[in-house]
């Protein structure tokens, strides 16, 4: 391994992906985008204050613009593209989930920019807590920026989701 071209793995969406040819110094946002073909995540302001490019990283939700991919080597790495449902009504399908679902029947998606930020923002949030008051919902995802909705369909669709997994989960 030389210092220009590095090879190491990331633990993607829950699957190995070898990372070849990389420049230590590539941010994970890069990475997903440029070197594994997981265009999900959106690369607007490069300096973290959007929320376009929002991951699950070991958990925490963090701007894979301002990580550099190296560094995440031995994480677990999760993109709104393995955001997806494995089981529906107990079968195995492979599905958008409650979250995405929500933002399109809510009407929470117009350009879409922000979008996938904002689901990997809310799954962060539900995940951590199933009942969120609307100030945490507004502070989960106060570092996502969208210049579209007004985020009244946003927090529409969450509410939407916080009640559907209500009534599931009874």
């Amino acid at each position: 391994m030389n210092a220009e071209n590095l090879i190491y793995t990331l633990n993607v969406n829950g699957t190995d992906r070898e990372v070849k040819d990389s420049w230590v110094g590539e941010s994970l946002l890069y990475v997903l985008r440029e070197r594994l073909d997981l265009p999900g995540s959106k690369g607007a302001c490069e300096q973290g204050e959007c929320g376009s490019c929002t991951v699950l990283l070991d958990d925490d939700a963090v701007c894979s613009c301002l990580v550099m991919a190296a560094t995440a080597v031995d994480s677990t790495i999760t993109t709104v593209e393995g955001l997806i449902s494995d089981t529906v009504m107990g079968e195995t399908a492979r599905t958008i989930s409650d979250v995405q679902a929500a933002f399109v029947t809510e009407g929470a998606v117009q350009c879409g920019f922000c979008t996938p930020g904002l689901i990997v923002a809310v799954h962060h949030l539900l995940d951590k807590n199933p009942s969120p008051s609307d100030i945490e919902v507004k502070e989960a995802i106060s570092g996502n920026i969208c210049r579209c909705t007004g985020y009244g369909r946003i927090f529409a669709a969450v509410n939407a989701v916080i009640e559907s997994r209500g009534k599931i989960q009874k």
